[in-house]
């Protein structure tokens, strides 16, 4: 069965519930200059008094609730609820409701309880509407064909898995035919207000849904629009907001002049500040001011701040944008008001993955080599930093920067989301089998480079890129300090759990994927493509449980993985306990050295002077109850 059906709960009455008017009812409706085409059809509620509904005209078939509550319109400010200056058709309006001043007509909308709005020109739903669900847009791609299907339970991991595979024409029509079924069940007949939804000072309201508990102020156009609010999750879409053929999820913020068309706007995200956007995904705590975008994909914590930037084609997540002369954001340390560097990586539409913003020079020839070379992506958490026209790699340097620290212990804490609306799912594990197995292929590179050209040279050739020779032995260094935290943690986690014997399952060995968030075995993607074919899975919302449930089975994956691991690290044939003795150790001391070197990133930083003392002393003490985590 569906979850998501879009049953009208505010519904106030049945249709054998409401009762025609009384003709004292039609009488003193008639002396407060109302007006009906035909006041049969005006059909109300068993509590329904006529007296606080002044200069309203009625059109076809209206159902109006009981009227008895104050609204409060602002702070400390109460109107009681009726229907003054407006021209409805075919409109339903629940209990204690306030509509007043609207300039042109409400038309074919049903509208819940204890509802404001006042001052809009037109809320209307035309005989085509959609609410801006089952669009085909291209991302990545601004030029070419629709990859992505837009509808409410769209979330980052379904969106990633369209795009990846959008080449593969069965399994796009099975997941196309299955929205289809889904939208043809749950597609409202016309467009909706839920309960204590406020709207104010807005022009222009076209087929559009507004769940329960939203709040518009100002907004220019809403059209073909699904606005998911919740009590728990509300959304507000402010002023001067242009928002055509689009989603919004619960929780987010939508302000100030925003131009969005053909976009989904995933959970607590917040668009602000004249951005633009079009044929976009923003998804799960996204900020996006004053720039623009357009066939982008923004997974989880994508963020833009400078009216220079501009994201197009790419694929995002966990990522600061920085303006084109601006790349203070990226490489910061301590200083309290940035967002995070870059964790997991920045997909470009080839598939290329920038390893790290750079700190100085021209990124943009960095970044043009690095397209060409998308192997590139197995030496993580590195820096590129561009010398004129010269590209140096540092590999793994971000491992022990005091960013990286700081982003390992905030994002968690920046998950806006209420727990009742997080369809998309994250995995904040910044160590996993997906990194940490691009981290082994990436110690495997720098000790093929140093075969190929020995110990007694001053730099590395690694492609176009230049890696000094003391920079490839530092990242070897801390690749594996890495290495030995990760063994050490999952270790720990399997003996809390009761088990550190063979995994029970071969699931999760062989490759890991990042799906946006969700951290998978290569396997379990493969077998939900099987699955989706051969119809063993017949409607999206099945689809949408099996992300679920691989990210339920998590921790049994990533053990079947990090199992085979630790025994080829340490040459074991099994675990046993003298064996998890020497890693707890070998953790221990990892976990110090990597904590050594972040002290010492954060006081090379203190002695430039661009840290408070009080911001220094705070962040070591924090360093300092690190050992707290050792056992």
């Amino acid at each position: 069965m569906y979850r998501n059906i879009l049953i009208t709960t505010f519904y106030t009455k049945t249709m054998n519930e409401y009762r025609q008017l009384t003709a004292s009812e039609i009488e003193v409706l008639e002396k407060n200059v109302c007006w009906a085409e035909d006041w049969q059809r005006v059909m109300v509620a068993e509590g329904f008094k006529p007296y606080n509904h002044h200069r309203v005209m009625f059109y076809g078939d209206i159902r109006l609730g009981e009227f008895n509550k104050t609204v409060e319109v602002t702070k400390g400010f109460f109107k009681h609820s009726g229907i003054n200056d407006a021209t409805l058709r075919n409109v339903t309006v629940g209990n204690d409701c306030l509509i007043e001043s609207v300039g042109n007509f409400i038309n074919n909308y049903t509208i819940g309880d204890d509802c404001y709005i006042s001052n809009v020109c037109t809320m209307e739903t035309t005989d085509d509407a959609t609410y801006g669900e089952g669009a085909v847009i291209s991302v990545l791609n601004e030029m070419g064909d629709g990859n992505v299907t837009i509808f409410r339970e769209l979330n980052s991991q379904l969106a990633a898995f369209m795009v990846k595979y959008n080449r593969d024409k069965e399994l796009r029509q099975a997941l196309q035919q299955m929205i289809e079924d889904e939208l043809r069940v749950t597609r409202p007949k016309r467009g909706f207000i839920g309960n204590n939804v406020k709207i104010i000072n807005a022009k222009d309201i076209t087929n559009t849904v507004i769940k329960g508990y939203c709040e518009i102020s100002g907004a220019a156009r809403l059209s073909e629009c699904t606005v998911m609010s919740s009590m728990d999750a509300p959304v507000f879409i402010g002023t001067g907001v242009i928002c055509e053929n689009s989603i919004i999820c619960d929780g987010c913020s939508i302000n100030n002049s925003v131009k969005m068309q053909d976009c989904f706007v995933g959970e607590a995200c917040q668009i602000t500040n004249g951005f633009t956007a079009e044929a976009s995904l923003f998804f799960a705590n996204s900020y996006m001011a004053n720039g623009e975008a357009c066939a982008a994909f923004c997974g989880p914590f994508s963020a833009s701040h400078h009216k220079s930037s501009l994201l197009i084609g790419g694929e995002f997540s966990f990522y600061n944008a920085g303006s084109n002369t601006n790349f203070s954001n990226h490489a910061y340390k301590m200083g309290p008001l940035h967002y995070g560097t870059l964790e997991r990586g920045t997909k470009t539409a080839s598939g290329a993955y920038i390893l790290m913003p750079a700190t100085i020079g021209a990124f943009s020839v960095c970044f043009g080599k690095l397209m060409h070379h998308p192997d590139t992506r197995y030496l993580p958490f590195s820096y590129l930093l561009a010398y004129g026209e010269d590209c140096y790699l540092v590999p793994g340097r971000n491992i022990t920067t005091v960013g990286l620290y700081r982003d390992i212990k905030k994002w968690p804490k920046r998950d806006k989301r209420s727990r009742q609306s997080r369809k998309s799912i994250i995995n904040f594990d910044w160590l996993s089998p997906f990194t940490v197995g691009e981290i082994m292929q990436g110690i495997n590179i720098l000790k093929a480079l140093r075969e190929a050209s020995g110990d007694n040279v001053s730099t590395y050739n690694f492609h176009e890129y230049v890696i000094n020779a003391t920079s490839l032995r530092k990242g070897l260094k801390y690749y594996d300090i890495a290495l030995r935290i990760y063994m050490g943690a999952v270790l720990k986690r399997a003996q809390k759990e009761g088990y550190i014997g063979r995994p029970v399952s071969t699931v999760g060995k062989g490759r890991w994927v990042d799906l946006s968030g969700l951290l998978l075995p290569e396997s379990e993607e493969l077998r939900l493509i099987d699955d989706i074919k051969l119809g063993k899975l017949d409607n999206i919302q099945q689809v949408l449980d099996r992300f679920v449930d691989i990210n339920n089975h998590y921790s049994d994956y990533r053990w079947a993985w990090s199992y085979q691991m630790i025994l080829d690290y340490y040459h074991l044939d099994e675990l046993d306990a003298a064996a998890c003795e020497r890693i707890r150790e070998d953790y221990v001391r990892a976990r110090r050295a990597w904590i050594a070197e972040i002290r010492k990133d954060a006081e090379k930083e203190f002695a430039m002077g661009d840290v408070e003392q009080e911001v220094f002393d705070d962040f070591l003490s924090k360093l300092d109850h690190e050992i707290d985590y050792e056992n």
